[in-house]
């Protein structure tokens, strides 16, 4: 089972990919959000065989969706329309932040914080 891990972003867009056993992720790239987005993903997905998708649930101190939600919801339905594929949410809170923590602001940050949201879903599977 390989993956794809998302954290979504209104300007950006961090991908995370798993080892072909589904047991490790690995930061993938960061596109842009904009109309090309899905095309962008399709791609990736054909390119790097994936089966199934992890998508970073955002919420916020008191555990309820955040601004961003509705974007990321709406965003699922369109993943889902499009590539026929199984999208789970996986809680996600800070990771872009814990991202920066460990390796500073850079162009890579959004895929390392899809990188934690999809090892903490993959960890949580075992």
């Amino acid at each position: 089972m390989k993956y794809l891990g998302v954290d979504f972003g209104s300007k950006r867009v961090g991908l995370a990919v798993s080892d072909l056993n589904g047991q490790m992720a690995f930061p993938h790239s960061v596109v842009s959000n904009n109309k090309n987005l899905l095309l962008e993903i399709k791609k990736i997905i054909e390119k790097e065989n994936i089966d199934e998708i992890v998508l970073g649930e955002s919420k916020n101190f008191a555990g309820e969706p955040n601004k961003i939600m509705k974007e990321i919801e709406e965003f699922k339905k369109s993943l889902e329309e499009e590539l026929k594929l199984p999208i789970y949410f996986e809680p996600e809170f800070m990771t872009s932040k814990q991202a920066e923590l460990i390796q500073g602001k850079n162009d890579m940050h959004d895929a390392s914080a899809a990188t934690i949201i999809l090892q903490s879903y993959i960890d949580r599977l075992k």
